[in-house]
């Protein structure tokens, strides 16, 4: 390394064993090292050290503060590798329950009774076990990225068990209650939305992002291509989350006939809004073309009225997507194309969230066996 390095200075070299060292002198004279898999990788490492000693930030230093390096961290490394949605829910984790709890203590000496004791005062306070476990997640992100660093020696995080979070049990409407469903919205604005939900099993989420253009009725196929994100002003359409929600599903000939049908009343209304419509292209929207409000899938809402006037238990609206699985799961489809109709990250995914429905089919592949033996 060519000459003296002056405070907030550095430099950049490769080291022997493939890794990339940046080196930056901090006040009073302290060197410090940090370390990076690639070239690029160090030369944010340096220029986010600089950016903080500008901005009074005492980043990198044995004085450093939980708040001061969680400030540091989001700005610099989620925000460049994290999608705007997940962004935004880690920003509310970080700056409304992590640093006004943890922020002052240093982050060297972070205990992981310290972190405990965060858990449990935001269980005593009414937040929700799996809000939490979000938030054990957000935190045991931020802290590996500060061993990295050599910011600390270890991630307390792993020292502690965050909440277990008991998975709700699913409210699945029976075969009966989809039809009085069906029966029950008919003639409705949005009959085409309570039926391909049912028939497909997609997000709420991905039923208000849909567009026209990745519906193709000549052949019944739709293509999953985005869905409804919270962004940083707000809600707005987004690509779907996984590799796996991007994915082609084939129609029932009720579903087409119904989009059919929504597509003809969608044009009408249309045509009544003159220059007040707003072409999004999107199927579902509301009577100028714009987004649905996500509240009309609530209880309260629209989807709570026809529900009642169905005689139906109430259920969510997320509980249509179990109940398309659970019923094509119990007539015998195969697991890995429900799977992959629903857009799972897994088979396994699949397998645990409907394992109450595998018992019925064991029994009728025993039978089929039996029946295949006996000839």
């Amino acid at each position: 390394m060519a000459g003296k390095l002056g405070n907030g200075e550095g430099t950049i070299r490769k080291r022997s064993d493939g890794r990339w060292e940046v080196r930056i002198v901090l006040e009073g004279g302290v060197r410090k090292s940090l370390y990076a898999k690639t070239r690029q990788e160090a030369s944010r490492l340096l220029a986010q050290a600089r950016r903080d000693r500008e901005d009074g930030v005492t980043a990198f230093t044995d004085r450093q503060t939980v708040e001061q390096y969680l400030t540091t961290w989001l700005e610099g490394t989620k925000a460049s590798t994290t999608e705007a949605s997940s962004y935004v829910r880690i920003q509310f984790d970080v700056h409304r329950c992590v640093i006004p709890r943890l922020g002052t203590y240093q982050l060297r000496k972070l205990t992981g009774q310290q972190v405990q004791a965060f858990y449990g005062q935001m269980l005593g306070e009414g937040y929700a076990a799996s809000t939490v476990r979000h938030m054990h997640t957000t935190l045991h992100d931020a802290l590996k990225n500060a061993v990295k660093l050599g910011l600390v020696h270890c991630n307390v995080a792993d020292l502690v068990d965050p909440p277990r979070v008991l998975q709700r049990e699913m409210d699945v409407l029976t075969e009966q209650q989809v039809r009085t469903l069906i029966d029950t919205v008919k003639g409705d604005r949005l009959e085409a939305l309570i039926v391909l939900a049912l028939a497909t099993g997609l997000r709420a989420g991905e039923l208000m992002a849909l567009q026209w253009r990745d519906v193709n009725l000549d052949s019944g196929v739709l293509q999953v291509r985005r869905t409804l994100k919270r962004m940083s002003h707000g809600y707005g359409f987004g690509r779907a989350k996984t590799k796996r929600s991007h994915r082609p599903i084939a129609l029932p000939t009720m579903v087409t006939e119904a989009l059919q049908k929504h597509y003809a009343a969608q044009l009408e209304e249309r045509a009544q809004a003159k220059d007040a419509w707003q072409d999004l292209d999107l199927v579902f929207c509301n009577q100028i073309g714009q987004r649905m409000s996500k509240h009309i899938f609530q209880g309260y809402s629209w989807f709570g009225r026809v529900l009642r006037a169905a005689g139906l238990p109430r259920v969510r609206f997320h509980d249509l997507r179990h109940t398309a699985a659970t019923l094509l799961l119990a007539r015998g489809v195969n697991v890995k194309v429900v799977s992959e109709m629903l857009g799972h990250s897994s088979i396994s995914v699949t397998l645990s969230l409907y394992a109450h429905v595998l018992p019925h089919m064991q029994r009728d592949a025993a039978a089929t066996m039996d029946d295949l033996l006996r000839g």
